[in-house]
């Protein structure tokens, strides 16, 4: 879609040519920018020109993933020692409604900037409580959390200014066993309900429930919990909503059964 009210695509060289506000905004892969008007924006300022690595391995073990790497990088990260939940990587981008083109162009930075219920890569930064770099116009850093920094559908902590640098993973929610599952009323549509999860070596639990609810929801346990205790904390998410892809009540009711066959599998 075109954007009439632009007056101005940037290519910055650097940080300090970022000069974002509330109508100069990022651009990176743009497939959900120019899907819609943006009536109030005036400028974009192309991060790919920064050419930020797309992913590195820290050398703690942990995993840093740029702001403009793309899904088709993603999903083609090479395994690593120590890094079992891997899988969980390829499971969340698969479940994206997306063609050839947007799977090489959609950024992991933009799937969780843009804040909606389906970005299945909010639930991958839920599950493995990933937390994001984010730069601030006075030249510094703050650090949040995924699963925090969404609020609600299109609402962020996002500050005017700010800008999402990385995607952080800590070497021990890699090393953790995954579990995933999705449901759709049809076999090719947007998800009714995405439910990603870990086992720590430890044997902690931890399952984040997006999708069906407005904002991405984290469940914890210190071991794998019994049928009624992960029932009840299903039971208690008060963000359920209701659109043309699942009615509120349906989303919660398929999200327990699914979140026992999670209990099941990682249990073992």
């Amino acid at each position: 879609m075109d954007l009439p009210t632009l007056t101005e695509v940037r290519i910055p060289r650097s940080r300090a040519e970022l000069a974002l506000s509330d109508t100069v905004v990022p651009l990176a892969g743009g497939t959900w920018l120019f899907s819609e008007p943006q009536d109030h924006l005036t400028g974009l300022v192309d991060l790919m020109a920064l050419g930020w690595t797309p992913w590195r391995r820290r050398t703690d073990g942990g995993l840093s993933l740029a702001a403009t790497c793309t899904v088709a990088q993603l999903v083609t990260i090479p395994s690593q020692p120590g890094w079992r939940a891997l899988p969980l990587f390829r499971h969340c981008a698969e479940s994206l409604l997306q063609s050839f083109k947007i799977w090489h162009s959609a950024t992991i930075g933009g799937n969780i900037a843009t804040a909606l219920a389906a970005g299945a890569l909010i639930g991958l930064g839920g599950a493995l409580d990933a937390e994001l770099v984010i730069w601030t116009p006075d030249g510094g850093e703050r650090r949040e959390r995924v699963a925090r920094f969404v609020l609600a559908q299109r609402t962020t902590s996002l500050l005017p200014g700010e800008v999402v640098r990385a995607i952080e993973f800590e070497p021990s929610a890699l090393a953790a066993t995954t579990a995933f599952r999705r449901i759709a009323l049809s076999p090719l549509g947007r998800a009714g309900t995405v439910l990603a999860a870990r086992r720590d070596l430890d044997g902690a639990f931890v399952l984040c429930v997006t999708g069906g609810t407005t904002r991405p929801e984290v469940i914890r346990f210190p071991d794998v919990p019994s049928p009624a205790e992960l029932a009840a904390a299903i039971d208690g998410i008060p963000t359920w909503f209701s659109d043309p892809h699942g009615a509120a009540d349906w989303r919660e009711g398929v999200s327990a059964l699914l979140a026992e066959e999670i209990r099941e599998e990682l249990a073992r």
